[in-house]
């Protein structure tokens, strides 16, 4: 096994924890509510927590990777991770497991960037697709496994053991990252910590992220509003402090790169927009056109199988046909699925729903796939550990805006008396219709450039 495969597995290892802990703990809500008599709202900073901890703590990956050593601080953050883990499973009450949920995605949000920086500067340009359809095919079996493995955990044993669970596979992760990876090549030159930076840029991105969260709560809506608008502000500073500065805690002239800055852009519209539909689309079906929840479940299936020939798909033609057009036919398949659905509710409804979600699995995975390759063709290895930090910050928060801004179109929708049906019926088809944005900004791509690139790499 060459050294790069090691790093790779280790990377895809740290990766699968990680996204694994994002979905798993869902399926554990109703023991635990049951165990301290919470209420829903209380149960959504179980994953709120965790999420927002591993947001945060992204943007010091790159200093920290240069202060401490990638391989020193990709282990002390699986350390703190299976601490996390281990406090979770022990807690005698939610404030204690909300706070150990914080601390496992202060371990997790480093695993992503520190894993991508290492393994990505070890391939070349023309290489990084059939990387990049490995971690994607992590990213579809963490989602598709965790509530099946979940719920058998919970049934079987605790709900304890869908936070327990995780640990093992991550003192073997910490092994395996002990034994294969290299030691880092110490600097003596190390940068001072871009503090106004950090308060500014965490503080901004902590009002956005509970913004973002309140807005999807109709009983919250003015709360998050304004927290979203406060947030957007101190954003708006931190972006024109940071762009003066030599050393800003993240490098935001990155996205000066079109390539970057384009597949962040079809990430927020494409997976982005896909989490915002398929939560609509799960009250749809069940409680508009009645479908039992084992049935509804069954829907990710075909979008599974479908995400799968889509990721291979995509490492096999990457460097033939070049982003472009993998991301307008992405774009344009996602966009028909959804709008398939606003054919339901006057027969043949499941064969219709089993198609849209084929569509939507693999014109949302054609595109992610294809965004995973294209952003970091032309980043230099120097800068690889800021642009996967703000890869990262970017994935993360179009997963709360996707989710946010469908459900707000939909409740704006309603408001319209319109039947419920209709409601559904028409925030499909305007989800579907958005696509324009995303193929629109496809075409800032040089693509004949992206291909002559990948081909001299190649010789």
């Amino acid at each position: 096994m060459t050294y790069r495969v090691r790093v790779g597995c280790v990377y895809l290892l740290g990766f699968f924890i990680d996204l694994v802990n994002m979905f798993i703990a869902n399926v554990a809500y109703p023991e635990i509510s049951r165990e301290f008599d919470s209420p829903v709202n209380q149960l959504a900073w179980i994953s709120n927590s965790y999420i927002l901890a591993l947001t945060l703590v992204i943007p010091l990956s790159s200093w920290l990777s240069k202060r401490i050593g990638i391989k020193r601080l990709f282990m002390a953050s699986l350390m703190i991770f299976i601490i996390g883990s281990c406090g979770v499973g022990l807690s005698s009450s939610l404030s204690q497991l909300i706070t150990w949920r914080g601390l496992q995605g202060i371990g997790g949000g480093l695993l992503i960037p520190l894993g991508q920086t290492m393994t990505y500067a070890l391939y070349k340009s023309h290489e990084r697709a059939r990387l990049s359809s490995a971690v994607m095919l992590v990213a579809l079996l963490a989602p598709a496994l965790s509530p099946a493995i979940g719920g058998i955990l919970v049934e079987s044993i605790s709900w304890r053991w869908v936070f327990l669970a995780s640990v093992p596979l991550s003192v073997i992760t910490l092994i395996l990252a002990a034994c294969w990876l290299k030691p880092d090549q110490q600097s003596e030159n190390h940068e001072s910590l871009d503090a106004v930076g950090l308060i500014g840029g965490c503080t901004g991105l902590t009002l956005i992220l509970l913004g973002l969260s309140y807005l999807g709560e109709s009983q919250h809506f003015h709360q998050g509003g304004l927290m979203l608008l406060i947030g957007l502000i101190i954003m708006g500073g931190y972006v024109w402090n940071a762009m003066k500065k030599t050393n800003p805690l993240l490098n935001l002239r990155l996205m000066k790169d079109p390539l970057l800055l384009t597949a962040m852009l079809i990430y927020q519209f494409i997976p982005g927009l896909f989490m915002g539909v398929s939560m609509i689309v799960m009250l749809y079906l069940q409680n508009q056109l009645g479908m039992n929840a084992s049935l509804v479940g069954a829907m990710m299936l075909p979008w599974s199988m479908a995400s799968f020939a889509a990721i291979t798909l995509t490492g096999k033609s990457f460097n033939i046909l070049g982003p472009r057009p993998l991301f307008i036919t992405g774009c344009l398949v996602q966009a028909t699925g959804m709008g398939l659905m606003a054919l339901t509710g006057h027969g043949a409804d499941v064969v219709i729903c089993v198609l849209a979600f084929a569509l939507m699995g693999f014109g949302g995975s054609l595109c992610s796939s294809t965004a995973q390759s294209t952003a970091f063709i032309q980043i230099a290895d120097a800068d690889l550990a800021d642009a996967s930090a703000l890869w990262n910050i970017n994935r993360q928060l179009s997963f709360c805006l996707g989710i946010t801004l469908v459900s707000l179109l939909f409740n704006i929708i309603t408001d319209f008396t319109l039947p419920l049906g209709q409601a559904y019926h028409l925030c499909f088809i305007l989800v579907a219709c958005s696509a324009v944005i995303p193929i629109a900004c496809c075409f800032r791509i040089a693509n004949h450039d992206v291909i002559f690139t990948l081909k001299q790499e190649q010789k």
